[in-house]
């Protein structure tokens, strides 16, 4: 495998940076969101027994100790819930901005990844096939061996990019599926969350 990648030439160089790049940002998006997701209707049926047997404060202090996105938008609206369902919603709107704006944060640069890698990959190939066609101006001869070394570089640096970019983009493509789980959670707990102060409030 060393000496593949030594054969590939320079380019091979910047598209391994690449892949060390993204597998980093995945491993770290793999862990934030891992600890983002929770069971919701779990935690749901929580906050509404605590909403029914302690009010307000008892469902802020069972969102306080949940982790994820889906208990700080919920924290959020709860902490304002003194103040009507309006500005219950405006809260939960900044607090999932927020959130949505964690969630995502790093993909920008797996999206990069996932384009640049085989970009420097078919570079890597067009410097592989100039070397080929020099070597054969320079010695006046279209023999195999002269033309291998270069059409070699060109195959593994095409290769060894695009290669990265599959890699990264399964990352990438799980991030997101999770991602959109979580948005989907968040707008219907927020629902449902809302729904439950309004009758509250009707009962009052």
């Amino acid at each position: 495998m060393v000496e593949l990648f030594r054969q590939g030439g320079p380019f091979m160089w910047p598209v391994l940076i690449l892949l060390i790049i993204g597998l980093a940002f995945s491993l770290e998006r793999l862990w934030t969101l891992t600890r983002a997701s929770v069971n919701t209707r779990k935690f749901l049926s929580k906050l509404h027994n605590a909403l029914r047997e302690g009010g307000i404060e008892a469902a802020a202090a069972e969102c306080e100790k949940t982790p994820g996105p889906v208990a700080s938008i919920l924290h959020a609206g709860l902490s304002r819930a003194e103040k009507g369902v309006e500005h219950v919603e405006k809260a939960i709107t900044n607090a999932g901005s927020i959130e949505m704006a964690f969630l995502e944060r790093g993909m920008i640069v797996l999206t990069t990844v996932i384009v640049i890698a085989p970009m420097l990959g078919f570079t890597g190939t067009v410097a592989g096939m100039v070397q080929a066609f020099d070597s054969i101006k320079k010695a006046n001869d279209i023999s195999p061996a002269i033309v291998a070394g270069g059409i070699s570089q060109a195959l593994l640096t095409t290769l060894f990019g695009l290669v990265t970019a599959i890699i990264i983009q399964v990352f990438y493509n799980f991030f997101t599926s999770r991602i959109d789980k979580l948005i989907i959670d968040m707008e219907e707990s927020s629902v449902e969350l809302m729904d439950t102060l309004v009758e509250m409030e009707e009962k009052k």
